[in-house]
């Protein structure tokens, strides 16, 4: 059987920032911050109860991963429009709660499940939208999530559904 290749996907490319499992949506940005409109203050903030050095160490393009339920707890679209606006290139997880996962396309912010990637802080991945395939460049590993839909696709890549809404004047029209 061949192996993945991510040679003719769009690539996401960035070092890892690991976290458990059951990572809340107050962890990723407290209630006390969403009540403004300023995305740059949204970002100011994002996970700092969860992690407070990932600003100093984040570099834009990097790839929050985590374990079982990422983005669980309220459905507050603050929290995938938060990781956005920092920079964050992508979100990998063994699974995430269904509500964030929607909000995550629905703000333009890439999604990958991978069941038991074995990704460790600091590790280099590049991430193939189109095929799902996760290349961990620190441990020599491929690794493969279920591809993501065309129209999640083209929404992410306009930027979110309000851009998609603007330049389509309409819904997808597939079920998504």
């Amino acid at each position: 059987m061949d192996e993945p290749t991510i040679m003719s996907d769009p690539v996401w490319k960035g070092h890892a920032h690991v976290y458990g499992d059951d990572i809340d949506t107050d962890r990723i940005i407290a209630g006390k911050y969403t009540k403004t409109l300023n995305l740059d203050d949204l970002a100011a903030h994002v996970l700092e109860d969860l992690d407070p050095s990932f600003r100093e160490r984040f570099v834009c393009g990097d790839i929050v991963v985590a374990g079982w339920n990422f983005g669980c707890g309220s459905s507050r679209e603050q929290a995938p429009l938060a990781l956005k606006t920092v920079g964050v290139s992508a979100v990998v997880a063994f699974s995430f709660a269904r509500i964030f996962y929607r909000n995550a396309i629905n703000v333009g912010l890439p999604v990958f499940e991978i069941k038991d990637h074995g990704i460790i802080n600091g590790d280099l991945l590049s991430l193939a939208p189109n095929s799902g395939v996760c290349e961990n460049h620190s441990q020599s590993k491929v690794l493969k999530s279920h591809p993501l839909p065309n129209i999640m696709l083209n929404i992410i890549k306009v930027g979110g559904l309000v851009a998609w809404m603007k330049e389509h004047k309409s819904f997808p029209e597939t079920s998504l």
